[in-house]
């Protein structure tokens, strides 16, 4: 698996909106409200698909091509968040799974679906 260059990814979209002046539109509600957006359009694939259609989509490029898609939308904006707030993604990322795992310990959540408040 190779590795995600995110500084390398979030340099090219700092420079792709300086170059086109789109900082003046990239607060980061906008951006937030943007990401709400592809997130949606990525839902909206799968809206109308059995369950067993969506397990089998790596077997079905055109729907494939659309997820990647939508994904990496859903990606750049999420970098693109984090760039404006200077945030540093790997300790956050890994932050958050340390409170995951004290939220869902194994022993209460393995084969269980419940919320973490429910358990």
């Amino acid at each position: 698996m190779k590795t995600l260059n995110v500084e390398k990814i979030q340099h090219h979209l700092r420079q792709f909106a300086q170059d086109r002046d789109w900082d003046q539109f990239h607060s980061v509600k906008n951006l937030a409200m943007a990401l709400s957006v592809e997130s949606a359009e990525l839902v909206e694939i799968f809206q109308w698909m059995k369950e067993d259609e969506t397990n089998q989509l790596k077997n079905d490029p055109k729907n494939l091509e659309k997820v990647k898609e939508e994904v990496s939308d859903v990606l750049l904006y999420l970098l693109r968040i984090a760039d404006k707030l200077e945030i540093d993604l790997e300790p956050a990322v890994w932050a958050k799974l340390e409170k995951n795992a004290l939220k869902y310990p194994v022993e209460k959540s393995k084969g269980n679906s419940k919320k973490y408040d429910e358990i």
